[in-house]
């Protein structure tokens, strides 16, 4: 394997594509199809996906199951040397609980005009108020992670219209 092959294997773009794999497995759920992975040391230590139906919890989010399951498997709330990676941008809940857990990096895919809590409609993430700051890279297979999310939409109106 070349040496550029091998720093490919941690890329943005792979670990984005298992955040897509996680949103499909919200999608064959029936939810909203958002996925979310933490990565620690080069290793996956959260997974979440949206559970909200089935679980019937609103705080169900992909972005807070993967810190749940991350923060259980590290043994600490503090997930200070932690990436997140999520299909969408996060939420207003789910921005603050990335702060609160001290993610050193976020990167999303698709913006989220509507409900976006780092730079499309709020800013929760790097907030000038707030005790912590992190890197953002957005856009990491943006096209994929929305049309994902857009066909969701479709096929719902489409439901709900026949």
């Amino acid at each position: 394997m070349t040496t550029d092959a091998a720093a490919g294997l941690n890329s943005d773009e792979l670990w984005m594509e298992e955040a897509l794999r996680a949103a499909q497995r919200a999608l064959d759920a029936g939810e909203v199809p958002v996925g979310a992975v933490v990565i620690f040391g080069g290793k996956i230590v959260g997974r979440g996906w949206n559970r909200n139906l089935g679980d019937s919890d609103p705080t169900a989010h992909a972005e807070v199951m993967a810190l749940r399951e991350a923060g259980a498997r590290i043994g600490n709330h503090r997930l200070v040397d932690c990436e997140l990676f999520v299909t969408i941008e996060p939420c207003a809940m789910c921005a603050g609980a990335l702060v609160h857990a001290r993610i050193s990096r976020l990167v999303y895919g698709a913006d989220d005009e509507k409900a976006g809590a780092v730079y499309s409609a709020l800013t929760v993430v790097n907030h000038h108020k707030t005790n912590h700051r992190m890197k953002v890279r957005k856009g990491v297979l943006a096209g994929r992670c929305a049309e994902m999310l857009q066909a969701f939409f479709r096929a719902k109106r489409e439901e709900k219209n026949s």
